[in-house]
């Protein structure tokens, strides 16, 4: 059917409510907006769904949750696994505990138990609850990051993980071939509930939660010497955030926590930030102005499902907080893993580091200092999670720490997803040990600068919305990968990745090797002295993202070299 003739479905058709029928009304002499709501069924990608909320095949509401899952549904029971059930948890955006019900009721009216926490609980909880409780899937209703608009749907599997090849596909073609609403099964709740096939999760799966997180305390003697004059500022940007790292803080002896108020309870509108991501400095405007006023020692951010953390620490010669990338507190925290379960004699036999294409070339000179194997995946931490999988399928590495640029990583193997509950932790554990030595983080990161170089990160984004967006990312993709540069500014492109073809191309002689990698709509160019840049559409967000990395001899250096691959990147694009 045309977008048209969509909109005269759903405005026509017994099977959605008046609610729905209302707010299409509204929109009936908006021929823009139909459009956007009706010209395609709201795509559900290797990760699951996620859109804007409203009414539409193009849009998060009853209807295409309900659907996805019953593809989700369907593949469960052909895999056999029905019994085992499915773990949900859901985060503090508006109709998140609505689409968790939804998804819960269709799969018990497929015959498949569904855990359903009894309040809002982070991503990598699920991870951990869904192995916990031998369940097959799980899925979280989150749009993580994105404006408030917005929700979302990620579906994990029975290893903790998202769903990864061959997995992720097949579901996709069980969803993507439900074609009648009609066929898509529910029940009411009471029903659900009478017959065992909706559960209230809660405090157990908590307690057993934070046992394994502080497993990964390294040093509880530094931290007991310490943590009584140690002032840390923490906000949950409205999220799910505020509950777990206050507990997993005061367990471990932190007592000068102190939480913005701002942004300590749940906010689906998300009133005081423009933006709920710890990556956009805006997002610790409450945070630093609270932080001044107790002169905290570190600043953290965690994401509304709190798998991301954002850091900020005090530089005690300037007075001044200084911002950590996702790629300073993950190299901070390996560095520290590292080097401490080296020193203590706790490092696994054959240890590996797991990291993405995209993130930090600081890894390579911390993991061969301390002989850690590094293993290099897609962009994605559903691909780190499968590595732990995979290391414990054959035994040939054991997983010693994992992180990605877009600050997040994992600490441990509780959880199959990143953990900044986890993070949060371990990095309170990092900075009392810096202070034990009369240091902070900064001066830490400076050390590590000064020992393997100045590594320095950035990402460029354009963002195109709509059809003609999406078009737009897809020519810029097809003109990078069918003519790329062969420099960018006086940098010679050394070798040139495309991941969609496997193949690597060596610019110089004209070979061609392949990325050993999955396929992926990736493009990466190899540059001299360990500069790099990355191309990828976003997989959540309507951008094309160019990640660059440079390598300088001082933080200026390295900062100048940083702007001008930016420009001379841009003038490629």
């Amino acid at each position: 059917m045309s977008y048209k003739e969509q909109f005269d479905f759903w405005l026509e058709s017994d099977y959605f409510d008046q609610d729905t029928k209302e707010e299409l009304l509204a929109i009936r002499d908006n021929e823009k907006e139909i459009e956007d709501r009706f010209y395609k069924d709201l795509e559900f990608g290797t990760g699951g769904l996620r859109g804007i909320i409203g009414a539409g095949t193009n849009r998060m509401n009853f209807y295409t949750v309900r659907k996805a899952t019953q593809g989700l549904a369907n593949y469960i029971l052909k895999q056999g696994g029905g019994e085992k059930g499915v773990a949900i948890a859901y985060d503090s955006r508006r109709m998140s505990p609505e689409f968790a019900d939804t998804a819960a009721l269709c799969l018990a009216a497929n015959g498949i138990k569904a855990y359903v926490f009894d309040a809002l609980r982070p991503t990598p909880e699920l991870s951990f609850a869904l192995r916990r409780l031998g369940c097959i899937s799980g899925i979280v209703v989150t749009a993580s990051h994105n404006p408030p608009e917005y929700n979302g749907y990620k579906v994990y599997w029975e290893d903790g993980a998202q769903v990864t090849a061959p997995k992720d596909k097949e579901i996709i073609e069980e969803v993507n071939a439900i074609t009648d609403y009609n066929l898509v099964k529910t029940m009411d709740k009471e029903t659900a509930v009478s017959h065992g096939l909706y559960q209230v999760i809660g405090q157990d799966i908590d307690d057993a939660y934070m046992a394994e997180l502080k497993k990964q305390i390294i040093h509880p003697e530094v931290i007991a010497r310490v943590a009584g004059e140690m002032k840390i500022v923490y906000t949950p940007l409205c999220g799910t955030g505020n509950v777990p790292v206050r507990r997993v803080l005061s367990e471990l002896g932190f007592t000068n926590v102190y939480v913005v108020p701002e942004q300590e309870n749940p906010d689906p509108e998300f009133t005081t930030l423009d933006y709920p991501n710890p990556e956009d400095p805006k997002a610790f405007t409450y945070a630093l102005r609270l932080a001044k006023e107790k002169d905290a020692d570190i600043v953290l951010a965690t994401d509304p499902d709190a798998d991301r953390l954002g850091v900020y620490a005090k530089d005690t010669k300037t007075g001044q907080y200084v911002p950590f990338t996702g790629n300073m507190s993950g190299m901070l925290l390996a560095e520290y893993i590292l080097r401490e379960k080296t020193a203590t004699g706790t490092m696994p036999e054959d240890p590996a580091l797991v990291t993405t294409i995209v993130t930090t070339n600081m890894t390579q000179p911390i993991t061969r200092a301390y002989g850690v194997k590094l293993i290099e995946v897609l962009t994605g931490f559903k691909f780190i999670g499968e590595q732990i999988k995979l290391f414990e399928q054959t035994g040939c590495n054991n997983y010693v720490f994992g992180l990605e640029e877009s600050y997040g990583c994992l600490v441990g193997t509780h959880a199959r997803d990143k953990d900044a509950i986890a993070a949060v932790m371990c990095l309170c554990e990092v900075a009392a040990y810096c202070k034990d030595q009369g240091k902070t983080l900064w001066d830490m990161m400076l050390e590590m600068y000064e020992k393997y170089g100045y590594y320095k990160e950035g990402q460029y984004t354009i963002t195109l919305k709509g059809v003609d967006g999406s078009r737009q990312i897809a020519q810029i993709m097809n003109k990078l990968r069918e003519n790329p540069p062969k420099a960018f500014g006086d940098l010679q492109v050394l070798r040139f990745r495309d991941y969609q073809t496997g193949k690597v191309l060596d610019m110089t002689t004209g070979k061609e090797g392949t990325t050993g990698l999955p396929k992926s709509n990736v493009l990466y160019f190899e540059l001299p002295d360990d500069f790099w840049c990355c191309v990828r559409p976003s997989g959540t967000e309507p951008k094309i993202k160019f990640y660059i990395g440079v390598k300088g001899s001082g933080l200026e250096d390295a900062q100048e070299k940083m702007e001008k691959l930016t420009e001379d990147i841009k003038a490629n694009v």
